[in-house]
């Protein structure tokens, strides 16, 4: 079904056949009288525009209160750094969160309020009503805005949490939301670190080696250890109880989870993002302590870094090869996610209860799942939902021409469930998102409205003061509405205990599965009853059982043995999560009892095999192996498996055994050298060394490869012998232009012969970053840096001229483009095609057709729409992917190297412009500089003209 929703001059707005008046009373800029949103929706929904600019601006998140009122965080002051939004002048009181109401229910919005206005607020990510708490999310801190009196008006101000990185960034502290057991679940992006202490004095420590995407996302680094032992990576999701304490990591190594849910059974359900080519984005189930394998396990790689000979690329990209990471689920392709929600309330039928809703702002649609359990994993089926473009055009970059361009502005930046069951979807309204950049100054938001077409949803009136009420909010299709029927429930106790357990027959399963977390917060009746439910006939509610008393009891061992042979590969799978930091000698016969049922097969169950023993392979290995072993030449597929994911260092003369084996396939061969790989230990390099003597060819330049690449991170204070690769620095070409350098830095050569060895270093790539590198560190005077720049933007290499311009003023005028003059022509796609051949494919690659050096562009056209995609070519370094950011380290011998940045750690890799590596050990640099710069020349560095402009973006926004 094809929806038109239109703002127009008498303040009407018309959809599917019928009006709805809008509030007169406001002054509307001419702006939002001519915009037109066009959606596509199933022909049994129906939407509206529920509410728009002016009542509030650049919606982040919204959520719902128990009055059925959607509030809304605004980020007018995005990027302040960065974007210019001359509309607004009064946003130096900070931003807002504005609490917006459907009054007399007619399904549109008439009341906008404002609850606060902080300085403390610089484009907050998160809102969440929680009874009388209003809690933001706004790096670096969890702000708990406290109403006390009802009045809309926050009476206490507490900042709940802080530490976290992510200042002004997208990948930073995301929403709140309470989760059926009562405590607070909430996630944070990869722009650490993050470095928090709960209220009970408990350390957060998590990085990753992003840094980039603000000026104040710089201190970033992996390898950090928390309280618990463990490090943490990246983008993390935690739980906390709501008085502060208890903060636990539930899952890690994503990139930038905008937000994440739960359901009912207390699954975990979240999307991730990567804005780079289409290598793309995921929408996952998140398993209790999983890692998402984003960066190496460590956070000091980049996937580039650790990607081996064959991988595909979205397999290398989150590291779906490596032992410990989780599968990534449904795998969209490009885009930038954003908001998730979860419905199971009935109002929109038995069709949607039970569908997971993920935003991706980045492609101009709400996907939706209905998540089916498959084996210890989920099937994801996604389907396009609520979109601005047809099926055919979400699926494959498709051409708008013909359609009005912003049909491409619809940017999904969040959804929520109301009270009354609706879907309500933010609309952040944009030609583009991603790079940290928008380009509507105006800061125009939507709010939409879903339903089922021809019914009329309302908000009930919910009465917490009887039990009838307070078990209709726990019922409540509204998240966060549900905990305060919760939380006053629990307090009756067993009081309340029998109008609870009728929820147990509920026809809707979501509501008996509420049920179960509540009543093991009700006292030893209550706890006794849902332990009956371990044998219930349906596995999700046995799973949800198992998960309460987890939290309930401090003994759990009795459950996992009882469920350990559960005949629910997802039971079981619960069970093996639940024993990860629990003692061998209780767990040991529990563990082996799940190993022997493994398949062989199941990927999520063989990582939560690997959750179950973390910290127990060496003490697990001869057990296992004398259970399911033996010869090593006849392991099962299930036994190899689990070796491989273990890699104890007990296992490595088996391994050996394997990988040197003609026995045995080239796959079985190849998965015993990739578990000698992950073996941290002296043995496992002799044994990969061996390997390389005396194996036949393949395997012998597999361990080659994994001796050269380990000798800079977990190996590399190893004893390593091996043929020394062919190196990728010109020595005689580094001490001829480090002879020049010093003449510079030696104040007895005469000024001419200073000139003279700057012209010279000017004209090498070598020399000219040296000459940057001086710049840097303001080691070249004025007359020099003239002389320079009559030389330096001729290097023959590409980096050099870029970055030069940092430092240099380059000859001649810069002609200035205009985006909307150039939008307007009439672009010819297989022209564009042979600029694209001749002027990007040293740099970019579509399809099969490139290089890996820049983002790849294949599925660019789903993302921007034309003057979003001009804008990105003609002013590059205003909004770089990251990981494109490009690096200068000056060894202490003096001499440079550049490139971009792929691992972070004892030894520090840069990969240059032709794809080449540079290994160096960290102890060896003196300095290094990250360039704001973008490396891709604007367009008359590469003589493009307009035309050619036009031309190419038509080629990339009709690639099939």
């Amino acid at each position: 079904m094809k929806i038109k929703i239109i703002a127009i001059a008498a303040a009407v707005a018309v959809i599917s056949g019928y009006t709805l008046k809008k509030n007169l009373d406001l002054k509307v800029p001419d702006k939002y009288l001519s915009d037109e949103t066009q959606l596509f929706l199933p022909d049994d929904l129906e939407g509206t525009l529920w509410a728009e600019s002016p009542k509030f601006y650049n919606p982040t998140n919204i959520d719902v209160d128990i009055k059925g009122r959607l509030w809304v965080t605004e980020a007018v002051n995005y990027r302040k750094y960065n974007n210019k939004a001359p509309h607004f002048k009064d946003r130096a009181e900070g931003d807002r969160v504005v609490i917006l109401e459907d009054k007399d229910g007619d399904g549109v919005a008439e009341t906008s309020k404002i609850f606060v206005q902080d300085k403390d607020l610089v484009a907050p990510l998160g809102i969440s009503v929680i009874g009388n708490k209003v809690i933001v999310s706004c790096a670096p801190s969890l702000i708990v805005y406290t109403d006390e009196n009802g009045d809309d008006k926050p009476d206490k101000k507490e900042v709940f949490l802080t530490g976290f990185g992510g200042l002004d960034h997208d990948h930073s502290l995301h929403a709140v939301f309470a989760g059926p057991d009562g405590k607070y679940y909430f996630n944070a992006g990869n722009a650490g670190p993050h470095i928090v202490t709960d209220k009970a004095g408990w350390h957060l420590r998590s990085g990753s080696n992003y840094n980039g995407g603000s000026p104040y996302n710089n201190t970033n680094k992996g390898g950090l250890v928390s309280d618990d032992g463990k490090v943490w990576v990246g983008g993390i999701a935690m739980r906390v109880n709501p008085d502060g304490t208890g903060l636990k990591v539930l899952g890690h190594n994503f990139r930038n989870s905008y937000e994440f849910t739960m359901d009912s059974y207390g699954n975990m359900w979240q999307n991730d993002n990567d804005d780079d080519g289409n290598k793309g984005v995921r929408v996952s189930w998140l398993m209790e302590g999983a890692n998402m394998g984003y960066a190496s396990a460590d956070g000091t790689r980049r996937w580039e870094n650790d990607r081996r000979p064959g991988m595909s690329t979205p397999a290398a990209h989150w590291h779906q090869e490596d032992p410990g990471v989780l599968p990534y689920g449904d795998n969209t392709g490009a885009g930038s996610p954003t908001g998730v929600a979860f419905n199971e309330g009935d109002a929109l039928g038995e069709k949607y209860r039970g569908m997971l809703l993920a935003c991706d702002a980045g492609r101009n649609v709400v996907f939706a799942y209905k998540p089916g359990v498959n084996g210890a994993g989920y099937d994801l089926n996604r389907q396009n939902l609520i979109t601005s473009l047809s099926d055919d055009e979400v699926a494959v970059a498709k051409s708008s021409v013909g359609q009005d361009e912003k049909t491409k502005w619809f940017r999904p930046s969040d959804v929520a469930i109301g009270t009354d069951g609706a879907i309500y979807v933010a609309d952040w309204y944009d030609s583009m998102v991603g790079g940290h950049r928008m380009t509507d100054t105006t800061g125009t938001g939507r709010i939409y409205r879903i339903v089922p077409k021809g019914k009329k949803l309302t908000s009930p009136k919910l009465s917490l003061k009887t039990t009838k009420g307070q078990i209709e909010a726990l019922l409540s299709p509204a998240i966060n509405v549900r905990n305060s029927g919760f939380v006053l429930l629990v307090a009756q106790g067993s009081k309340a205990i029998k109008d609870v357990k009728k929820l147990l027959t509920a026809t809707n399963p979501y509501h008996r599965a509420r049920a179960i977390w509540l009543l093991s917060n009700m006292g030893p009746e209550g706890v006794s009853t849902v332990e009956s439910l371990l044998k219930d006939n349906d596995p999700n509610l046995r799973i949800a059982a198992f998960r309460a008393l987890r939290e309930a009891k401090p003994d759990i061992i009795p459950y996992a043995d009882q469920l350990s042979k559960d005949p629910s590969a997802a039971v079981r799978r619960e069970v093996a999560v639940a024993l990860r930091d629990v003692p061998l000698d209780k767990t040991q016969s529990i563990i082996t009892a799940l190993a022997e049922q493994y398949d062989g097969k199941d990927r999520y169950y063989l990582e939560a095999l690997g959750q179950a023993a973390m910290g127990k392979e060496e003490a697990l290995y001869p057990v296992l192996n004398t259970k399911l072993g033996g010869d090593p030449l006849k392991w099962s597929p299930a036994f190899s498996g689990i070796v491989w994911r273990l890699h104890p260092k007990a296992a490595l003369p088996a391994l050996k055994q394997r990988a040197a084996s003609s026995q045995l396939s080239a796959e079985q061969r190849k998965q015993a050298v990739v578990a000698i790989g992950f073996v941290k230990d002296q043995q496992a390099a002799d044994a990969m060394q061996e390997l390389m003597t005396n194996a036949d060819a393949s395997v012998k330049e597999q361990a080659l490869w994994w001796l050269r690449y380990r000798q800079g991170n977990e190996w590399a204070d190893y004893k390593i012998t091996i043929p020394e690769a062919a190196s990728s620095v010109n020595v005689a070409a580094q001490k001829k232009m480090l002879a020049l350098k010093q003449k510079l830095e030696n104040s007895a050569t005469s000024q001419k012969d200073k000139i003279e060895a700057a012209k010279a270093m000017a004209k090498d790539k070598i020399g000219g970053e040296m000459l940057i590198g001086m710049a840097v560190d303001k080691k070249l005077s004025k007359e020099l840096t003239d002389e320079i720049s009559t030389v330096i933007f001729s290097n023959p290499e590409q980096t050099v001229r870029v970055l030069a311009s940092d430092y240099f003023k380059k000859p001649g005028v810069t002609t200035v483009l205009s985006i909307p003059k150039i939008a307007k022509l009439t672009g010819d796609a297989k022209a564009g095609r042979l600029v694209f051949q001749n002027k990007c494919t040293t740099c970019h690659k579509v399809g099969n057709e490139g290089a890996n050096i820049g983002p790849e562009l294949t599925l660019i056209g789903k993302k921007f729409e034309k003057n979003g995609l001009l804008d990105a070519i003609i002013n590059p370094s205003a909004g770089m992917a990251f990981g494109y950011e490009s690096w200068l380290i000056t060894k202490k011998d003096g001499t440079t190297v550049s490139g971009f940045l792929q691992a972070d750690g004892q030894t520090v890799v840069l990969k240059g412009m032709a794809g080449e590596k540079y290994n160096i050990k960290a102890s060896d640099i003196a300095s290094r500089k990250q360039f704001s710069t973008s490396i891709m020349p604007e367009p008359s560095g590469l003589q493009l003209s307009e035309k050619d402009l036009a031309n190419v973006v038509q080629y990339l926004l009709t690639i099939k």
